[in-house]
């Protein structure tokens, strides 16, 4: 598996957390936990944009790690 690859699948698995907050957030009556989800969301997208500045370093430094196609 090529570090492209496990990046790929790294921010795939925070987007899904940050999805999972999302639908917790809009399915809770609980505004206090619904804030908690917002902000939960909101520190996850951040990951995955983080995530995505590191993947596009990597593809742009480290060409030998891209996936062959």
């Amino acid at each position: 598996m090529t570090v492209e690859t496990q990046m790929q699948q790294a921010i795939a698995g925070v987007q899904s957390a940050a999805a999972t907050m999302k639908t917790f957030a809009l399915e809770t009556q609980d505004q206090q936990a619904r804030k908690t989800f917002e902000n939960l969301a909101m520190t996850l997208d951040s990951a995955v944009n983080e995530l995505q500045q590191r993947q596009q370093y990597i593809q742009g430094q480290e060409p030998q790690y891209r996936q062959k196609g």
